[in-house]
């Protein structure tokens, strides 16, 4: 008969996650922002209030402070996925309430029934580009930040 014997099983060893943080961090975190995208297209809020204002900037402010703080090493790429991220999450809201946001009468190009197909197909890239855009305006921040506090005394 053979004998075994249990050996202790191995862990991993602590690592940073590849993108600075886990991406289940980072998509809690883009959900921030879309308060502001849901009441915006539900038409709660209007554009130009101090309301507005802070749903817009509210969510990337936390998102830069949240990698300041955690000391990713990546802040940049941490702040832009997470800017990605909301992008797509943008998309698929704008989707989902196209018709509500344009009160019944979303725009359209011609007549016929995909007169309304190439507005709604353009506001895809243009979603992914407001969320990346503003993902990498924020990594700037958030880098900048992290490179000022690196070299703060007593911060190491």
């Amino acid at each position: 008969m053979t004998e075994h014997t249990l050996t202790p099983t191995r862990t991993a060893p602590d690592r940073q996650p590849r993108f600075g943080m886990p991406l289940v961090a980072m998509a809690g975190l883009a959900l921030l922002g879309l308060p502001r995208v849901i009441l915006h297209d539900l038409h709660v809020i209007d554009e130009g209030t101090l309301l507005t204002a802070l749903l817009a900037i509210g969510p990337v402010l936390v998102w830069i402070a949240v990698t300041v703080l955690r000391h990713s090493p990546r802040p940049f790429l941490t702040v832009l996925l997470t800017g990605v991220m909301f992008g797509v999450m943008l998309v698929i809201t704008h989707q989902l309430l196209w018709d509500t946001a344009f009160e019944g009468a979303p725009p359209a190009i011609g007549t016929g029934e995909a007169s309304t197909l190439i507005p709604r197909l353009a506001a895809i890239p243009s979603g992914l580009v407001t969320g990346t855009a503003i993902g990498a305006i924020g990594g700037l921040v958030a880098w900048g930040a992290t490179a000022v506090r690196r070299r703060a005394p007593g911060t190491g």
